[in-house]
């Protein structure tokens, strides 16, 4: 409800009144709140207005509209595994990339073994390799290069990527955005095509509910 001159105590600060009627869930806020939360990007409020749309365009309950949304979000999410996977084939990448650097640099076993199938350099004595900073040290010969230049590439890619966003381009987030947009929009015609590709928009890999 809005405020009113008894909200408020004489110090400025809410009522014991005021502060029960406090919405706390989605389903009880007012439209133009769920429309306010949603305008900026809120996930689970555009997730109400859809909801409220169905209710509106199928002239049917919450409940059954609830049921409807489910449906909308199972196509939805079909092909959601398809979508993230070069994100997860980064992730997988990257860790198992950061894990294998530290016993190709120093440890003893997998120094020599790499060194023998494909760097064929010359052994240091026994004395030079009995610690795994010397270890290291011998290693660093072929894994500087090796690692430096991966260093670089990656600082390129960074750079450029921070170019792409400034200019508001992630062509691939884009490509599989608006794909997801069209096919929901095609399965489901009789709704608003804009609540539509923003609850798309908005609606994480990743949620609990």
């Amino acid at each position: 409800m809005p405020p009113t001159a008894d909200s408020f105590n004489s110090e400025g600060k809410p009522t014991i009144e005021y502060a029960k009627s406090m919405k706390t869930s989605f389903t009880s806020m007012s439209n133009m709140d769920i429309i306010h939360l949603a305008s900026e990007g809120d996930p689970m409020a555009n997730r109400e207005v859809l909801t409220r749309h169905i209710m509106s365009v199928d002239n049917i309950e919450y409940d059954e509209a609830a049921k409807i949304f489910t449906k909308i979000r199972e196509v939805h999410r079909g092909n959601v595994i398809l979508h993230f996977a070069p994100y997860h084939l980064g992730l997988v990448v990257s860790l198992a990339g950061a894990a294998a650097s530290f016993p190709l640099v120093f440890e003893y076993n997998t120094v020599m073994a790499f060194n023998d199938g494909w760097v064929t350099m010359d052994i240091p004595e026994p004395k030079d390799l009995e610690t795994w900073l010397e270890v290291g040290a011998f290693s660093w010969n072929w894994m500087e290069p090796i690692l430096g230049q991966v260093s670089f590439v990656l600082l390129c890619l960074q750079f450029a990527r921070a170019q792409f966003l400034n200019l508001g381009l992630r062509p691939y987030g884009k490509l599989v955005r608006d794909l997801r947009v069209k096919r929901l929009i095609k399965h489901f015609p009789q709704y608003d095509p804009r609540i539509l590709s923003n609850y798309s928009i908005t609606d994480p890999y990743y949620y609990d509910n």
